[in-house]
C-alpha cells in the first residue's frame, strides 16, 4: 500500500476529522492488532494535520506507568507517571485534557522545548480498560479546542472496536 497521506490543515477541523475518521476505518479494515493501529493512526493524524508530535503512551502498569508508544515526531518521553504531566493526568483522570499553554500546566513535561499547547485523549479497550493515550504537541500556543478533543475522541474509538 503507499498511500499518500492528504494534508488536511485548511479545512474546518470538523471537516479534516471526518475525513481522517473515514479513511482510518478504511486502512485499519479487517486489522485487530492495537500497535498497528496506533502507528497508523499517529502516522495519518500527524501527516494530515501537521503537527509537532502525534503518538501514544501504552499503560504497561494499569494506574501507575505508560510508556511510548507508535508516534511521529521528535523523541518522545520514554515513560510517564499516571498523574505526571499532561498525559499523566488525562489517564489518572480518565478524561480528555487539552492545554492552550504548556508552560502554565503545573509539572508539565517537556519532551520537545518547542510544544506550546497540547491534548491528551484517553484511549480504551472494548472492555472500557484504559490501554493509552493519544498525546499531541503543537508548536503554536492555543492550537486545540473542543472540536478536535471529539474529533480524535471518535478517531480512538477504533481500538473500542478491535483491542
Amino acid at each position: 500500500m503507499a498511500e499518500t497521506i492528504a494534508d488536511l490543515r485548511e479545512l474546518p477541523r470538523a471537516v479534516a476529522y471526518a475525513e481522517l475518521s473515514e479513511q482510518i476505518n478504511l486502512v485499519l479494515e479487517g486489522i485487530d492488532d492495537p500497535v498497528c493501529g496506533m502507528a497508523t493512526i499517529a502516522a495519518l493524524v500527524h501527516g494530515a494535520l501537521g503537527f509537532l508530535w502525534t503518538g501514544f503512551y501504552r499503560v504497561v502498569e494499569p494506574g501507575k506507568l505508560m510508556r511510548v508508544g507508535p508516534y511521529q515526531g521528535s523523541l518522545g518521553c520514554l515513560e510517564i507517571a499516571f498523574g505526571k504531566g499532561v498525559c499523566g493526568t488525562a489517564a489518572a483522570q480518565r478524561r480528555a485534557v487539552i492545554v492552550d499553554d504548556v508552560d502554565l500546566f503545573p509539572g508539565h513535561i517537556a519532551c520537545d522545548a518547542r510544544a506550546r499547547s497540547e491534548i491528551v485523549v484517553p484511549v480504551f479497550n472494548r472492555t472500557g480498560d484504559l490501554m493509552a493515550v493519544l498525546d499531541i504537541d503543537s508548536d503554536t500556543p492555543s492550537a486545540f479546542n473542543e472540536e478536535d478533543q471529539a474529533g480524535l475522541e471518535t478517531i480512538v474509538r477504533w481500538f473500542q472496536r478491535t483491542a
